[in-house]
């Protein structure tokens, strides 16, 4: 009987190192999913990204808020069997694009449901927003303002404008959102004056507005004072609160504030800032739904000796990009020898020197032919995947009670060619 491990909370909850010493994911043993459906891999825990959802929705009933409406933000993991899971569970859709948008829509998510962003939404995609009649569009600037009255004559549709609070918290400048001068919204006043302009367009409802101060912030105080800036907006039927809720990567990373204790924390900041109690609340995350359900797996095709043991897999910033954009930190394992003692550098295959998924894994002997896995990959990772090198996108695999089942084909190489046309 192997020795008992205890599991990191980067994990899905629903994992395990069972009696052979392996770890399974959903009931499934991950060396007999890599051999089945190859790597590198996502592996996502079904029952764990439903539990985070029905999470959600139950702190805020919870908080009184049963219809607070509960939207995710579809860029940490674009995945049509992903988002139809959370729609399934009673989640909105925050799209970002065209693309987004007809992920959801393929998705089964009702269009009544649907919120779009952007930043620099082009017309196509306004105009696709609007045939489809979707619940909300954001407008971020004067400049769509001007597309939408165009557009708009007969669309009765309903917009919010996006408002930097000037509130940012603890987290990388590059998912950073809220401060004054962002690329994202604009200062109170003239989202006030931008709501204005919305009343005179014909097709337009301006009913609200919306913020979103930044991503895998880990304290509750920076959330408090967006909803706190929001006070000046309390005469608006329609508060979207963003999202930014941080998880748990590593084991020694602070656990960030539970979900019960972020939605309280906006609903509650929400009635002390006089929002109406008719009026309708969202919010919308997207990392604290997704991230943890999901690990990657790797096979490990090198490892040598220079200064640094270094360990190579045959994956790496074509399906994490997060470490080389902003030193994000992971965890791995060799997934039938948890807990070693090993300090390595794991990298990827590609051709770059910053190729580095983790750069002081802890791994029990790793050598060639291991499989190794890194929790908490659920959140961009899918989304910000490439081809760089040439390397085909990973698959997707759901797994729940002990079953597999793939909902993303591995990328074929033929489909490396298929948009050449000369």
């Amino acid at each position: 009987m192997p020795t008992a491990v205890q599991l990191s909370p980067a994990f899905p909850a629903d994992s395990r190192v069972n009696e052979r010493g392996r770890l399974e994911v959903g009931g499934c043993d991950t060396l007999e999913l890599a051999r089945e459906f190859g790597t590198p891999a996502f592996v996502v825990a079904e029952q764990d990204l439903r539990d985070r959802a029905r999470e959600f929705r139950a702190a805020a009933r919870g908080a009184g808020r049963p219809d607070a409406a509960i939207v995710f933000a579809s860029k940490a993991f674009p995945c049509t069997a992903v988002i139809a899971v959370l729609a399934a569970e009673g989640l909105w859709c925050d799209v970002a694009s065209a693309g987004e948008l007809h992920i959801a829509l393929a998705a089964g998510v009702a269009p009544e449901r649907i919120v779009v962003h952007g930043n620099a939404k082009s017309r196509r995609e306004l105009e696709r927003a609007l045939a489809e009649r979707v619940a909300l569009i954001v407008v971020d600037n004067e400049d769509e303002l001007a597309v939408l009255a165009e557009l708009a004559p007969g669309a009765e549709q309903e917009v919010l404008v996006r408002v930097t609070p000037d509130v940012s918290g603890r987290t990388h400048e590059k998912i950073s959102t809220g401060q004054a001068d962002s690329k994202f919204g604009m200062e109170p006043e003239r989202a006030r004056a931008a709501l204005a302009q919305a009343a005179a367009i014909d097709g337009l409802r301006p009913v609200g507005i919306h913020a979103h101060i930044g991503s895998q912030l880990l304290e509750l105080a920076p959330f408090e004072r967006e909803v706190a800036a929001f006070a000046q907006f309390a005469d608006l039927a329609v508060w979207d609160l963003g999202g930014g809720l941080g998880v748990r990567y590593t084991a020694d990373q602070p656990p960030p504030p539970t979900i019960e204790a972020y939605v309280r924390a906006l609903i509650g900041g929400a009635a002390r800032a006089g929002f109406p109690p008719a009026g309708r609340l969202l919010i919308e995350p997207g990392r604290a739904v997704t991230a943890n359900s999901c690990v990657t797996l790797y096979t490990v095709e090198t490892v040598k000796q220079n200064v640094s043991r270094w360990v190579a897999v045959d994956g790496g910033m074509s399906d994490n990009m997060r470490p080389m954009l902003y030193g994000a930190r992971y965890e791995a394992h060799v997934a039938d020898r948890l807990g070693g003692a090993t300090r390595c550098v794991l990298a990827g295959k590609h051709c770059e020197s910053g190729d580095v998924i983790v750069g002081d894994a802890m791994l029990d002997a790793p050598r060639r032919g291991d499989v190794v896995v890194t929790p908490a990959t659920g959140a961009y990772g899918y989304s910000l995947a490439n081809n760089y090198n040439g390397v085909p996108r990973a698959p997707v695999v759901f797994c729940s009670g002990g079953d597999a089942r793939l909902v993303v084909r591995r990328e074929h190489l033929d489909e490396l060619t298929a948009r050449d046309v000369g």
